[in-house]
């Protein structure tokens, strides 16, 4: 054949291969969006006043305080928002609410909490971060009235501290941050994995090297030159990286697979957790993934199932060849791949956005309105 037949050929298939890409995209965004659609939207106002402390950290906190603010403004007749920074209890002395509300609070002063209990103030703390700080936080929740924690584990060892009212309190996703988008065909990968290099992830990344070589593969994050075959993924690696929740978001949409790997608990060199309290709860992202229309492959943890149905809304692994296996079976299964990621967001959409679960706290804490 000669050269300019075959590149004209090549140019042509080129076309339609980018068009179909493209139809298929625009047609699987529709389908996610219509499925969205269908979830019945309900819409409570607690008629309080509500104080809410943002954590005044600034990213990556600051999304998660953007996330809380918004969607309280909505749910309660009155919220005041203030930060950790700031003289909280002599603006709350001074406006009265009904219950002070503070996210992460470990760079709150305790004292400020005692001033507001001593004035008749309620106090309630969100812990975004157990159990990986809990030399930290078991100094902190004794102070407050009402403690929330997104891990299963922490509430009965924070009940054995005298705390009288623990509550399980997940975290979530915020829909304005994370939905189906249909970003553009250059930026679309097989495999995403985005997340720091901690060192139980860089242990099982090593073993996917070869693996993830080979395939359309992104990864972003801080640390990960550490990897021992760095250079075989060097191309694919966008080092100390860190993506605040659009570019996220879009890098999620723009990939068949993302990965989820959970931090370990027992990490004595970035975590303060001297008792060794273990995790059983998802992260955040195994939330924002699945908002996002793709399908999630994440880390075994206890607690997953009450939040996702293994191979119905999300697919697990325990162990690097388990992933690998699993990696390369839904690349090569489309329809399966889809139908996951469908469930997944819709369950997503349905159960685990910020207002579900601040719709959780109001009624704990106003149990009679």
């Amino acid at each position: 054949m000669a050269p300019v037949v075959k590149r004209k050929i090549d140019e042509e298939a080129g076309r339609a291969a980018g068009y179909k890409l493209g139809w298929d995209h625009g047609y699987w965004f529709g389908l996610c969006e219509e499925a969205i659609s269908r979830i019945p939207q309900t819409h409570k106002v607690w008629p309080v006043h509500a104080m809410y402390v943002e954590t005044g950290k600034g990213f990556p906190y600051s999304p998660i305080d953007e996330a809380v603010r918004g969607t309280l403004a909505a749910m309660v007749q009155r919220l005041t928002v203030v930060n950790a920074t700031q003289a909280v209890a002599e603006i709350a002395l001074a406006d009265r609410p009904d219950v002070v509300i503070v996210l992460d609070g470990l760079q709150f002063d305790v004292g400020q909490i005692a001033t507001l209990r001593n004035n008749g103030i309620r106090t309630a703390i969100w812990l975004t971060d157990d159990p990986y700080y809990m030399d930290i936080t078991t100094m902190i929740v004794p102070h407050y009235d009402t403690v929330f924690t997104l891990e299963r584990n922490s509430v009965d060892y924070y009940k054995q501290l005298g705390c009288q009212n623990v509550h399980y309190l997940p975290f979530c996703f915020d829909p304005a941050q994370y939905r189906p988008t249909n970003p553009e065909r250059s930026s679309r990968k097989e495999i995403t994995f985005i997340g720091s290099a901690y060192l139980n992830r860089v242990s099982y990344f090593n073993e996917l090297t070869p693996y993830l070589a080979e395939k359309n593969t992104l990864i972003s994050g801080i640390w990960w030159d550490r990897l021992s075959q760095y250079d075989l993924l060097r191309s694919k690696i966008k080092l100390n990286n860190w993506m605040g929740p659009a570019e996220t978001a879009l890098t999620y949409n723009a990939s068949k697979i993302v990965i989820n790997m959970h931090r370990a608990h027992d990490d004595a060199l970035y975590n303060s957790n001297r008792i060794g309290l273990t995790a059983v709860s998802p992260n955040p992202r195994t939330f924002e993934i699945a908002a996002c229309g793709v399908l999630q492959v994440c880390d075994t943890r206890d607690d997953l199932a009450s939040f996702f149905t293994p191979g119905v809304e999300i697919v697990t692994y325990s162990s690097p060849v388990e992933l690998i296996e699993k990696l390369d079976y839904y690349l090569k299964h489309e329809e399966e791949r889809q139908q996951i990621a469908l469930r997944g967001m819709y369950r997503a959409f349905r159960d685990h956005k910020y207002a579900n679960r601040l719709q959780t706290m109001l009624t704990i804490l106003f149990p009679l309105l």
